[in-house]
């Protein structure tokens, strides 16, 4: 896990990263668009080849961002990893 902080070091943001995969990427609201996750992407590119990312198909703002950073839906199932209804979207670079 990689944390950005903020110019007074309060956490702003995270990535997870396992096995060359994205496991949770989270920016606070008020710090989006200013470019860290875009750092923690090329980060993680450079530093741990990561490669792919599965997100929640209702979740427009996260597809359009891992798109934009080069990710493409490879497959897509109709239940997340606990059998709910929440559609994912796995995405390879």
């Amino acid at each position: 896990m990689i944390v950005a902080e903020n110019e007074d070091g309060f956490p702003v943001g995270f990535i997870g990263i396992e096995n060359r995969t994205i496991e949770m990427l989270f920016i606070s609201p008020e710090y989006r668009g200013k470019g860290i996750g875009k750092e923690f992407i090329q980060y993680g590119i450079e530093r741990f080849s990561i490669n792919e990312v599965t997100v929640n198909e209702q979740n427009p703002q996260a597809i359009a961002f891992y798109e934009h950073m080069g990710f493409m839906v490879y497959k897509r199932t109709d239940l997340d990893e606990q059998g709910r209804p929440y559609p994912l979207l796995y995405m390879k670079r």
